[in-house]
Formats: structure tokens, C-alpha cells, sequence
């Protein structure tokens, strides 16, 4: 979070693209990265920086853009751009929605999904020591078809060419802009009120104002981000890399906090996954939303988490399945093949192999044989099994919900359980084992006579 701003900060949001390169019946900004869509990314970059108020841009191509922005913010925070007319067009389309706003209005860009609050700090704080306009740019070593930056004497920014207009002198240079920028609200509408549409893509670029501030006097300065914070998504090539970059970033500062990852570029992290320091992170593991692992866990191969929680000192995995709902206790064990869904695991219990605990709970130090799965579904509703303190789950046992097992009871393996059992009981819910001597050698000398006779 950046420091308590001292004038009122808000965002406007540019999400009006089509976003044709994508090749995907998905908006754009609609498309995830580490499990969140890109403009829910922006919406928090914007939060984090303090501002109080976002505007998102959007089109009227694209209502279900406009449904999350009125999901997330409400439909005071919609401006719609039609038709679509260049970036100062769309900035300009979010006038009305800040009526009567004084402050700073930070721009950014819904298809920006790695720009945090902290890429952004600098801007603020050229603001804050006098500049008129604060632009984020950055160094390029391939500056394509980004616009550049023009410095003048002392560092100052002149003016912004976009990569179409530039000559050749100007696309040589390696200094360029990332479209993100900050002015007082008052300035900037009024800048982009004089902002024409003379250039070779006919459109009102939001760059001319930097031109015409310089021109009154204003002062605009720069501050350089990282061109991966910076970096845009239009197609599922760069929103491949960017997901990359996300990856990358995340991994390093969970291993500078202490988390231990041997082989971190197999390991995948949701934008919201808490790993303490302490946790040890086998290869090929993947973490979805909503995950959070204690101190002392460790999550071995091929394990994937969604919607869970670890508690200190378990070990899940390899190749275990948590998804939504599971809370597994301190030093519970959950291992091979074993799903958990909605079902809160408590101290020191263990589900080794092969089984499937859904909706419910077991209690601490249980053991849940290999085979044993909840059946927690009839076709139509879910229901609840809970298995008590010390309880031992035989192999291969079915558990038919509603059901309770009761702490320190015993069902037999192979067993189907469709009734309480009481505690410290043993139940056995199969048929009496039948054996008839003889048969199975009668059998083969049935069967060898036939083969012969063939």
C-alpha cells in the first residue's frame, strides 16, 4: 500500500478495446492471469494506490465487461466510449462519471494486468514535488510499435510520438511510453478538450497532451518502471508471457520470505495464494484461488489446491487433490490419490491413499483407510459424513451420508456404512464370507476339458 495520500486520488480505467487479436469469444480484459481476470487486476492496482474513485472505459460491444465493473464498483463507475475513437477519446468519456472530483486521476489500462501500486508510487510523487504531469515510461530494448518518449533539457518531457507518426531518428529511441499517466483532473479534462485527431490513425491519442501542456508552460516529468509492470496483453501470446512474468515475480518473493521451492519454474500461484515462511513446495504443484499454507507444511508433487487451507506441519500430496472448502489440521496427512472437498480434517489425521472425503469433517488423529471414500451425493442433494476423534476407517469402507462415525470406532474394510456407528464400536456392514472347497479346482477342470475338446 503506498502512504496516505494528501489529495484525493482517482483512476480511470481504459477496458473499451475489442480486442481482436485475442481470437477468443472472451473479452480481452476478461481473459485470466494467475486466476484472476486482468481488469480485476487493474481495479486492485487503482485500490492499492488510493484511489477512492475508478471509472472503467468500456464499449458497448462487450456487456459483460460492463456487468463485472458493475459487480465490483457499482454503475456509477461504467463510462462508455462509442464509438471507439483513441485513447484521449476514451479517457475523455470518463469526465462526467468524476464530476466534481479535485484531485489526482491516475490512467491506467485494463489490459495491464502486472502494474501494481507500487510501479505507480513514482508518479505520485513527481506530482507531489511539482510536476503537472507525471508519465510512466520505460527502457526498450525492441521498442517496436510503442510510442516515444522525447526528453528534453534537465530530463523533462517534451512530447510523446507514437511509433506511427515517429521518423527515423525518433524510433531509434529506446525510451518509451507505457500510456499510464497522472495529472489533476482539472488539467488533464481540459487538455483533453483541445487534443485534434490529425495523425495517421485518426484518432484523439491521450499522448498529445503531454505536447500541449509543455506548450502552456506545465511541467511534465517521467519516472521508469520495468517494462514487464508496463507490458499490455492483445493476444494469448502475450498474455502467455505475462502470465509468465506473474509467475516468475511471485515464485521470487515467496522464496526471499522463505519458502523453499526446488524446482520453482514447474510451481504455478494464484494471485491470491498466502504461503508462509517455513513451507517447502515440491515440483509440479499448482496452486488455484483461494489457498492458504501454514508455517511447516509441505506440499509435495503434483498436488493440486484450490479454495483450501494447510494448517502448520501437514503434509499433502504427492499427487493430492484439495479443492474448495478443505481445511486440513496441523500435522494431518492427506496423500496419494486423495481428494478432500468441504471437509475440515483435524490434527494429526491421516488419509494416506486413495480415497475420497467430501462434505463434512474428521476429527483429530482418525485414520481414513485406502479405498474409503464419503458418499455424500444421491443424484440430487449433499450431505454430511463426520468421522470422530481417533476413528478407524477401514479399507475400502463406504460411508453413505448422512452419517457419523463415532470417536474411537472401527468399521471393517469393505464395509458399507449407512448408519451411526457409537463410539469405540466395530461395525461391519458386508456379507458373511461363503467358501466352498473344492470349487475352484473343479472350475479349472471344467474349463481345461472344454479348451481341449476345442
Amino acid at each position: 500500500m503506498t502512504s496516505k495520500p494528501t489529495r484525493a486520488r482517482a483512476a480511470v480505467i481504459l477496458a473499451a478495446g475489442r480486442g481482436e487479436r485475442m481470437r477468443s469469444p472472451t473479452p480481452k480484459v476478461l481473459h485470466l492471469i494467475a486466476g484472476r481476470a486482468m481488469l480485476d487486476h487493474a481495479i486492485d492496482a487503482a485500490r492499492d494506490a488510493g484511489c477512492e474513485r475508478i471509472v472503467v472505459v468500456v464499449g458497448d460491444h462487450s456487456p459483460a465487461v460492463r456487468a463485472r465493473v458493475v459487480a465490483r464498483l457499482g454503475e456509477a463507475s461504467v463510462a462508455l466510449q462509442d464509438p471507439p475513437l483513441g485513447t484521449g477519446h476514451a479517457v475523455l468519456a470518463a469526465k462526467g462519471a468524476l464530476a466534481g472530483f479535485v484531485g489526482n486521476v491516475l490512467v491506467t489500462y485494463a489490459d495491464g494486468p502486472l502494474l501494481t501500486a507500487a510501479s505507480v508510487a513514482p508518479l505520485f510523487d513527481l506530482r507531489a514535488a511539482g510536476a503537472d504531469i507525471a508519465v510512466l515510461g520505460f527502457e526498450s530494448g525492441d521498442p517496436g510499435g510503442y510510442g516515444r518518449l522525447i526528453l528534453g533539457a534537465g530530463g523533462a518531457l517534451t512530447r510523446i510520438v507514437e511509433a506511427k507518426d515517429a521518423n527515423t531518428e525518433e524510433r531509434a529511441i529506446t525510451a518509451c511510453n507505457s500510456g499510464v499517466l497522472l495529472a489533476d483532473a482539472g488539467l488533464l479534462f481540459g487538455l483533453l478538450a483541445r487534443v485534434g485527431a490529425a495523425n495517421a490513425k485518426g484518432e484523439y491519442y491521450l499522448t498529445d497532451v503531454v505536447g500541449l501542456a509543455v506548450g502552456d508552460g506545465r511541467s511534465v516529468r517521467v519516472a521508469l518502471a520495468d517494462e514487464d509492470e508496463v507490458a499490455g496483453v492483445n493476444s494469448q501470446v502475450e498474455l502467455a508471457a505475462a502470465e509468465r512474468a506473474f509467475q516468475t515475480r511471485r515464485r521470487a518473493e515467496l522464496m526471499v520470505a522463505g519458502v523453499t521451492m526446488s524446482a520453482p519454474e514447474t510451481v504455478y500461484l494464484a494471485w491470491d495464494t498466502r504461503i508462509a515462511a517455513g513451507v517447502t513446495i515440491e515440483p509440479h504443484v499448482v496452486f488455484g484461488p483461494g489457498v492458504t499454507v501454514e508455517a511447516g507444511a509441505v506440499i509435495r508433487a503434483f498436488c493440486h489446491l484450490e479454495g483450501a487451507t494447510v494448517r502448520e506441519g501437514a503434509l499433502i500430496g504427492p499427487y493430492a487433490r484439495l479443492r474448495p472448502g478443505a481445511d486440513i489440521g496441523p500435522a494431518a496427512h492427506i496423500g496419494n490419490f486423495v481428494e478432500v472437498k468441504k471437509v475440515k480434517v483435524g490434527a494429526g489425521a491421516k488419509a494416506n491413499h486413495l480415497s475420497y472425503l467430501g462434505d463434512g469433517t474428521v476429527g483429530a488423529g482418525a485414520n481414513i483407510g485406502a479405498g474409503a471414500i464419503f458418499c455424500n451425493y444421491d443424484g440430487f442433494d449433499k450431505f454430511q459424513t463426520h468421522v470422530g476423534a481417533r476413528a478407524f476407517i477401514g479399507s475400502n469402507s463406504a460411508l453413505v451420508a448422512p452419517v457419523t462415525v463415532g470417536a474411537g470406532a472401527y468399521t471393517g474394510s469393505g464395509s458399507v456404512i449407512t448408519a451411526d456407528v457409537s463410539p469405540d464400536a466395530l461395525a461391519i456392514g458386508r456379507g458373511p464370507q461363503v467358501e466352498k472347497a473344492g470349487w475352484a479346482a473343479a472350475f479349472r477342470a471344467r474349463k481345461l476339458a472344454a479348451k481341449g475338446k476345442s
